[in-house]
């Protein structure tokens, strides 16, 4: 499968429905008042840079997205993979390309929040494969036993060292 990982529209009728599933998702596993998901609004802030991932025939596979905090530390947002292109490792790769990007700023740290129940023991396993550790809350966020927070640091890429 030769899918391709791109800056994308979260406008675009296909984009919105992958985002319509992944906030289905949080609120379905997660008290509303513990759901930090973006809305599209907010996926098209200055400040985050939203990505998909699709497969040969353009169908939107997986999405994901960085907000910038601050000049050297971004967050993950919004990472949702389809049901049916889970186990194929279509998540890790767009996490690795998040984490790419997030070198190629010049970024040191890269931190996200998401939920704790058994809906998400995939994503936390997938996280800590990739080096992500539990930390307190960041930025705005305030602790509830509804969320987790991770962050990472990222060693610079080879031609930033």
């Amino acid at each position: 499968m030769a899918e391709v990982i791109a800056v994308d529209d979260p406008r675009a009728d296909d984009v919105r429905a992958v985002l319509a599933r992944h906030l289905t998702f949080a609120y379905d596993e997660t008290p509303a008042e513990a759901v930090h998901a973006l809305d599209i609004d907010a996926l098209v802030a200055p400040d985050v840079t939203f990505f998909s991932c699709r497969d040969e025939a353009g169908r939107v596979l997986a999405v994901g997205a960085l907000k910038q905090l601050d000049t050297r530390h971004v967050e993950i947002k919004s990472m949702h993979t389809i049901a049916e292109a889970r186990g194929t490792g279509i998540g890790r790769r767009m996490l690795q390309h998040l984490l790419a990007e997030a070198r190629g700023r010049g970024c040191d740290r890269v931190s996200l929040e998401t939920g704790t129940g058994p809906a998400f023991a995939a994503a936390h396993a997938l996280y800590a494969s990739a080096g992500f550790e539990s930390c307190p809350p960041f930025g705005d966020y305030r602790p509830t036993p509804h969320n987790t927070f991770m962050t990472m640091a990222l060693t610079p890429a080879p031609d930033q060292r």
